[in-house]
Protein backbone atom coordinates (compact mmCIF):
# COMPACT_ATOMS: atom_id res chain seq x y z
CA UNK A 1 0.00 0.00 0.00
CA UNK A 2 1.41 3.51 -0.63
CA UNK A 3 0.54 6.03 1.96
CA UNK A 4 0.86 9.80 2.57
CA UNK A 5 1.81 11.67 5.80
CA UNK A 6 1.09 15.22 5.38
CA UNK A 7 2.84 16.42 9.14
CA UNK A 8 4.50 19.88 9.70
CA UNK A 9 6.22 18.03 12.81
CA UNK A 10 8.84 16.57 11.28
CA UNK A 11 10.27 14.59 13.98
CA UNK A 12 7.09 12.77 14.14
CA UNK A 13 6.63 12.52 10.19
CA UNK A 14 9.81 10.55 10.08
CA UNK A 15 9.18 8.62 12.92
CA UNK A 16 5.12 7.51 11.72
CA UNK A 17 7.12 6.83 8.06
CA UNK A 18 9.50 5.09 9.66
CA UNK A 19 7.08 2.51 11.33
CA UNK A 20 4.42 2.36 8.29
CA UNK A 21 7.51 1.66 5.68
CA UNK A 22 8.18 -1.08 8.28
CA UNK A 23 5.04 -2.69 7.93
CA UNK A 24 5.86 -3.07 4.19
CA UNK A 25 4.16 0.10 3.22
CA UNK A 26 5.36 2.66 0.49
CA UNK A 27 5.70 5.93 2.26
CA UNK A 28 5.46 9.74 1.01
CA UNK A 29 6.00 12.83 3.28
CA UNK A 30 5.39 16.69 2.73
CA UNK A 31 5.03 18.90 5.71
CA UNK A 32 2.59 21.77 4.56
CA UNK A 33 -0.45 21.98 3.26
CA UNK A 34 0.41 23.14 -0.48
CA UNK A 35 2.48 20.26 -1.11
CA UNK A 36 0.50 17.77 0.69
CA UNK A 37 -2.02 18.62 -1.07
CA UNK A 38 -0.34 18.52 -4.70
CA UNK A 39 1.18 15.45 -3.90
CA UNK A 40 -2.24 13.86 -2.98
CA UNK A 41 -3.75 15.30 -6.32
CA UNK A 42 -0.88 13.71 -8.40
CA UNK A 43 -0.34 10.40 -6.74
CA UNK A 44 -2.74 7.61 -6.07
CA UNK A 45 -2.71 6.92 -2.61
CA UNK A 46 -4.23 4.38 -0.39
CA UNK A 47 -4.40 6.26 2.65
CA UNK A 48 -3.80 10.06 3.84
CA UNK A 49 -2.78 10.87 7.29
CA UNK A 50 -3.10 14.69 7.37
CA UNK A 51 -2.35 16.51 10.20
CA UNK A 52 -4.90 19.92 10.75
CA UNK A 53 -2.92 22.29 11.86
CA UNK A 54 -0.40 22.99 8.85
CA UNK A 55 1.60 26.01 7.23
CA UNK A 56 0.15 26.89 4.09
CA UNK A 57 -3.57 25.03 3.74
CA UNK A 58 -4.84 24.01 6.94
CA UNK A 59 -5.97 20.15 7.46
CA UNK A 60 -9.94 21.37 6.17
CA UNK A 61 -8.64 22.70 3.41
CA UNK A 62 -6.68 20.38 2.23
CA UNK A 63 -9.47 17.59 2.86
CA UNK A 64 -12.20 19.69 1.48
CA UNK A 65 -10.27 19.87 -1.92
CA UNK A 66 -9.26 16.81 -2.02
CA UNK A 67 -13.30 15.87 -2.30
CA UNK A 68 -14.60 18.84 -4.37
CA UNK A 69 -11.68 16.95 -6.66
CA UNK A 70 -13.70 13.93 -6.35
CA UNK A 71 -10.56 12.18 -4.41
CA UNK A 72 -12.22 9.38 -2.05
CA UNK A 73 -8.84 8.36 -0.98
CA UNK A 74 -9.45 7.71 2.87
CA UNK A 75 -8.17 10.65 5.46
CA UNK A 76 -7.12 10.02 8.76
CA UNK A 77 -6.69 13.15 10.65
CA UNK A 78 -4.11 14.01 13.19
CA UNK A 79 -4.37 17.00 15.49
CA UNK A 80 -3.65 18.11 19.06
CA UNK A 81 -7.10 19.77 19.28
CA UNK A 82 -9.49 17.87 21.41
CA UNK A 83 -12.91 19.74 20.94
CA UNK A 84 -16.22 17.46 19.61
CA UNK A 85 -16.39 20.39 17.46
CA UNK A 86 -13.60 20.26 15.62
CA UNK A 87 -13.48 16.64 15.45
CA UNK A 88 -16.68 17.15 13.88
CA UNK A 89 -15.48 19.66 11.34
CA UNK A 90 -13.00 17.38 10.36
CA UNK A 91 -15.40 14.64 9.84
CA UNK A 92 -17.65 16.92 7.85
CA UNK A 93 -15.01 17.93 5.39
CA UNK A 94 -14.39 14.43 4.54
CA UNK A 95 -12.32 12.91 7.03
CA UNK A 96 -12.55 9.10 7.58
CA UNK A 97 -10.98 9.07 10.65
CA UNK A 98 -9.70 11.10 13.76
CA UNK A 99 -6.83 10.67 16.21
CA UNK A 100 -5.87 12.86 19.25
CA UNK A 101 -2.26 13.80 19.64
CA UNK A 102 -0.77 12.64 21.75
CA UNK A 103 -1.59 8.85 20.44
CA UNK A 104 -0.01 5.57 20.34
CA UNK A 105 1.42 4.66 18.02
CA UNK A 106 -0.31 1.57 18.14
CA UNK A 107 -3.61 2.54 18.51
CA UNK A 108 -2.50 4.34 14.78
CA UNK A 109 -1.42 1.41 13.44
CA UNK A 110 -4.97 -0.16 14.06
CA UNK A 111 -6.95 2.94 13.02
CA UNK A 112 -4.84 2.54 9.51
CA UNK A 113 -5.09 -0.90 9.26
CA UNK A 114 -9.23 -0.70 10.10
CA UNK A 115 -8.90 2.17 6.98
CA UNK A 116 -7.22 -0.09 4.51
CA UNK A 117 -9.41 -3.16 4.77
CA UNK A 118 -12.48 -1.15 4.36
CA UNK A 119 -10.73 0.30 1.70
CA UNK A 120 -9.73 -2.85 0.03
CA UNK A 121 -12.90 -4.87 0.86
CA UNK A 122 -14.97 -2.34 -1.33
CA UNK A 123 -12.46 -2.46 -3.80
CA UNK A 124 -11.07 -6.29 -4.35
CA UNK A 125 -12.16 -8.72 -1.67
CA UNK A 126 -9.76 -10.88 -3.71
CA UNK A 127 -7.86 -11.89 -6.53
CA UNK A 128 -8.09 -15.42 -8.12
CA UNK A 129 -5.71 -16.71 -10.48
CA UNK A 130 -6.01 -20.12 -11.06
CA UNK A 131 -5.09 -22.19 -7.91
CA UNK A 132 -3.25 -18.79 -7.02
CA UNK A 133 -5.66 -17.05 -4.84
CA UNK A 134 -4.46 -13.29 -3.01
CA UNK A 135 -6.36 -11.32 -0.47
CA UNK A 136 -5.12 -7.54 -0.02
CA UNK A 137 -7.42 -7.51 2.91
CA UNK A 138 -6.08 -10.01 4.95
CA UNK A 139 -3.05 -9.78 2.97
CA UNK A 140 -3.34 -14.19 2.62
CA UNK A 141 -1.72 -15.88 -0.09
CA UNK A 142 -2.89 -19.31 -1.08
CA UNK A 143 -1.84 -21.66 -3.61
CA UNK A 144 -4.43 -24.04 -3.75
CA UNK A 145 -5.42 -24.86 0.04
CA UNK A 146 -2.28 -23.83 1.48
CA UNK A 147 -1.31 -20.73 2.55
CA UNK A 148 1.81 -19.45 1.83
CA UNK A 149 3.46 -16.77 3.64
CA UNK A 150 4.63 -13.49 2.73
CA UNK A 151 7.07 -10.88 4.30
CA UNK A 152 5.43 -7.25 3.84
CA UNK A 153 6.79 -6.15 1.07
CA UNK A 154 6.91 -9.29 -0.75
CA UNK A 155 3.33 -9.17 -0.59
CA UNK A 156 2.90 -5.65 -1.78
CA UNK A 157 5.48 -6.49 -5.13
CA UNK A 158 2.96 -9.74 -5.57
CA UNK A 159 -0.27 -7.58 -4.76
CA UNK A 160 0.92 -5.03 -7.51
CA UNK A 161 1.73 -7.88 -10.21
CA UNK A 162 -1.90 -9.61 -9.39
CA UNK A 163 -4.10 -6.56 -9.75
CA UNK A 164 -2.60 -6.05 -12.74
CA UNK A 165 -2.77 -9.80 -14.00
CA UNK A 166 -1.44 -10.84 -17.64
CA UNK A 167 -0.31 -7.35 -18.24
CA UNK A 168 3.35 -6.28 -18.19
CA UNK A 169 4.35 -4.13 -14.79
CA UNK A 170 7.38 -2.02 -15.23
CA UNK A 171 10.16 -2.43 -12.71
CA UNK A 172 9.13 1.49 -11.98
CA UNK A 173 5.70 1.14 -11.82
CA UNK A 174 6.53 -1.48 -8.98
CA UNK A 175 9.02 0.73 -7.51
CA UNK A 176 6.95 3.45 -6.77
CA UNK A 177 4.08 1.87 -5.76
CA UNK A 178 5.77 -0.47 -3.01
CA UNK A 179 8.83 1.96 -2.05
CA UNK A 180 8.10 6.00 -2.54
CA UNK A 181 8.94 8.16 -4.89
CA UNK A 182 12.21 9.34 -2.89
CA UNK A 183 13.52 6.03 -2.87
CA UNK A 184 16.97 6.28 -4.55
CA UNK A 185 18.06 3.02 -3.84
CA UNK A 186 19.21 0.19 -6.34
CA UNK A 187 15.94 -0.42 -8.75
CA UNK A 188 17.32 -4.11 -8.80
CA UNK A 189 15.68 -4.60 -5.18
CA UNK A 190 12.91 -5.54 -7.77
CA UNK A 191 14.11 -8.34 -8.99
CA UNK A 192 15.59 -9.89 -5.27
CA UNK A 193 12.21 -9.55 -4.14
CA UNK A 194 10.51 -11.09 -7.57
CA UNK A 195 13.19 -13.79 -7.10
CA UNK A 196 12.07 -14.59 -3.13
CA UNK A 197 8.09 -14.82 -4.58
CA UNK A 198 9.18 -17.68 -7.08
CA UNK A 199 10.82 -19.09 -4.41
CA UNK A 200 7.92 -19.33 -2.61
CA UNK A 201 4.79 -19.40 -4.36
CA UNK A 202 5.80 -21.45 -7.58
CA UNK A 203 9.18 -23.49 -6.63
CA UNK A 204 7.50 -25.60 -4.26
CA UNK A 205 4.17 -25.98 -6.22
CA UNK A 206 6.16 -26.72 -9.38
CA UNK A 207 4.78 -23.84 -11.15
CA UNK A 208 5.91 -21.05 -13.40
CA UNK A 209 3.48 -17.73 -12.37
CA UNK A 210 5.83 -14.67 -12.99
CA UNK A 211 7.36 -13.95 -16.48
CA UNK A 212 10.43 -11.85 -16.70
CA UNK A 213 9.75 -9.68 -20.48
CA UNK A 214 12.97 -8.65 -21.26
CA UNK A 215 13.19 -4.86 -21.02
CA UNK A 216 9.85 -4.78 -20.12
CA UNK A 217 8.92 -5.52 -16.43
CA UNK A 218 7.13 -8.86 -14.83
CA UNK A 219 4.06 -10.36 -15.72
CA UNK A 220 1.91 -12.59 -13.64
CA UNK A 221 0.27 -15.07 -15.04
CA UNK A 222 -3.71 -14.23 -15.22
CA UNK A 223 -4.85 -18.27 -14.63
CA UNK A 224 -2.08 -19.11 -12.31
CA UNK A 225 0.78 -20.32 -14.11
CA UNK A 226 1.41 -23.19 -16.45
CA UNK A 227 3.53 -26.43 -14.56
CA UNK A 228 7.29 -27.33 -14.52
CA UNK A 229 6.49 -30.58 -16.06
CA UNK A 230 5.18 -29.67 -18.84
Amino acid sequence: MRLLIVEDERRLATALAKGLTAEGHAVDTAHDGTTGLHLALENTYDLVVLDLMLPGLNGYKVCEELRRCGDETPVLVLTAKDGEYDEAEALDTGADDYLTKPFSYVVLQARVRALLRRRTRAAAPAIVLGDLVVEPATRRVLRGEQEIRLAAKEFAVLEQLALRAGEVVRKAEILEHVWDFAYDGDPNIVEVYISALRRKIDAPFGRRTIETVRRAGYRLAYDGGSRLDR
